[in-house]
């Protein structure tokens, strides 16, 4: 999970009649929320209370006077070093109390009212469910909404996740975004123009998909997946391959069909526009390709396509860089605003070419910081299979539930506990709610259709693949733990 401050803004009167300073929080490449200092300052407080054997990264200290612009920039610095050593830390980012902030944050800043809306969610085909949920919904709930109006059995509901997809004008398909269970996908949708929810497998390590083909309902989401990969060519066939692919689906033979994609050499992948690198010589323009632990780059020379595998195990780090108007910027101060021709960002990752011998290649693309992702998801899963995860069943990890007094910009507060059944602020606009009376106010405006159990259910399997991105030590690259696994039979 990758945050920035990349800039501020300033606000009117709050209820104390004084103005204030918001600051710009930006999540893995793309605005999320405004914040003010004293809301940064009360996750910091509950964060303390709540992870009490925790040390937390030191919170810039308050200040008596009103700020002049100088000290204004320099606050805007240390919240930001503050909030992306919160990121970096594998315990912090998957607080549960964090992620409930965030969700509340997405919605006060995009103003947002909670109200029930017919939400349109894809497969990839293009079939459509017409889901019913709230405005302020985090993306498990709408997830697990989706999956079942298609009767897909709730043990197999995390074996997929929602994505962000576009139509480009070519026609092809790009991925602009993994939806996390911090933001709510009907704000993050409007946020961003021209995409659509659709339904993808929510992993890397094809193994997983033997479990979801004993289903039905999931091996028809499998089918329908890798069929349109076929079709747009994410999955490359020879001719005599594709002969027999369209011979087992006009005959409706879908397990037939998965058997022999899943051997092809791209199934489970996710392919990016072709954008520039740097190699193998400068100025290459390739296809990006992520998946089956690898990051693979298809050159065009002509009618052919030469293929570059790195293996994400050989990786030893990466980083992510924001180019302002032709000058660097380290992704650790700054970060893409989506739109903005002026910001670009690059992908660079040093690889080991050989025995004592690194090298560091550039990705120039606007979608590096959902490579980043894809990467340390990768990572993430190559470690949980280390530690002994059944390669079979996707595990997951129980987390409590921790209360959150969230403090809305103009002050007010609001409370909401494990018992409310919704985690977000029932009204933007009420502020009756006070910090020291718990209050159920939230509930009011959502009918509770899963009991308490069902709901925490929920929250503990997505800490499975709640990726984030990680920087050690205050450098601006990714250390890849799996990297550390390499020994000299693997050169």
């Amino acid at each position: 999970m990758h945050f920035s401050i990349p800039d501020t803004q300033e606000f009117g009167p709050d209820n104390s009649g004084s103005s204030f300073t918001g600051f710009n929080i930006h999540i893995n490449g793309s605005f999320h929320c405004c914040l003010r200092y004293k809301q940064l300052h009360s996750l910091h407080e509950q964060l303390k209370r709540s992870l009490p054997t925790l040390a937390l990264p030191s919170f810039p200290p308050k200040k008596l006077l009103p700020l002049t612009p100088n000290q204004i920039e320099q606050r805007r610095i240390s919240l930001e070093r503050y909030i992306q050593l919160v990121g970096q830390d594998p315990v912090l980012c998957r607080s549960e109390l964090l992620r409930a902030f965030l969700l509340n944050a997405q919605q006060e800043s995009s103003f947002t009212e909670c109200r029930e809306v017919s939400l349109d969610v894809f497969l990839m085909n293009g079939y459509r469910i017409l889901t019913k949920a709230f405005t302020t919904d985090c993306s498990s709930k709408v997830l697990e909404k989706a999956c079942s109006l298609i009767d897909l059995p709730k043990e197999y509901t995390y074996y997929f996740s929602l994505y962000l997809v576009r139509n480009e004008t070519n026609g092809d398909v790009a991925i602009s975004k993994k939806l996390m269970d911090f933001e709510a996908p009907h704000i993050s949708q409007k946020q961003w123009e021209d995409c659509k929810i659709v339904i993808r497998t929510s992993y890397w390590d094809a193994n997983y998909d033997l479990e979801l083909m004993r289903d039905r309902i999931a091996l028809n989401l499998l089918y329908i997946q890798a069929l349109s990969d076929v079709e747009r060519g994410w999955i490359l066939t020879t001719r005599d391959l594709n002969e027999q692919l369209t011979e087992l689906q006009a005959r409706g033979n879908k397990r037939e069909y998965l058997e022999i994609v899943r051997k092809l050499p791209l199934y489970g992948c996710l392919q990016f526009p072709r954008v520039c690198v740097d190699y193998p010589q400068p100025n290459t323009m390739a296809t990006v390709i992520i998946g089956n632990r690898e990051l693979n780059l298809l050159t065009h020379y002509g009618k052919k396509i030469q293929e570059t595998k790195f293996k994400v195990t050989r990786i030893r780090c990466w980083r992510v860089t924001t180019i302002h108007n032709n000058e660097e910027i380290s992704s650790n101060s700054s970060s893409e605003s989506r739109g903005d021709p002026s910001n670009n960002l690059e992908l660079s990752f040093e690889y080991l070419m050989a025995k004592n011998q690194l090298k560091w290649i550039t990705i120039y693309s606007e979608q590096s910081m959902l490579m980043s992702v894809c990467l340390q998801s990768i990572v993430d899963e190559l470690l949980n299979q280390k530690n002994g995860s059944d390669i079979n069943n996707i595990q997951t990890h129980q987390a409590e539930f921790a209360p959150l007094s969230y403090i809305r910009r103009d002050g007010s507060n609001y409370y909401i506990t494990d018992s409310s059944s919704t985690d977000t602020l029932s009204s933007i606009s009420d502020s009756n709610s006070t910090s020291n009376q718990p209050s159920n106010n939230g509930s009011g405006n959502h009918p509770t259709t899963n009991n308490g159990t069902s709901s925490s259910y929920i929250r503990r399997k997505l800490k499975e693949f709640n990726t984030t991105v990680r920087f050690k030590s205050g450098k601006d690259s990714v250390h890849n733990e799996a990297f550390e696994w390499i020994g000299d039979d693997d050169l």
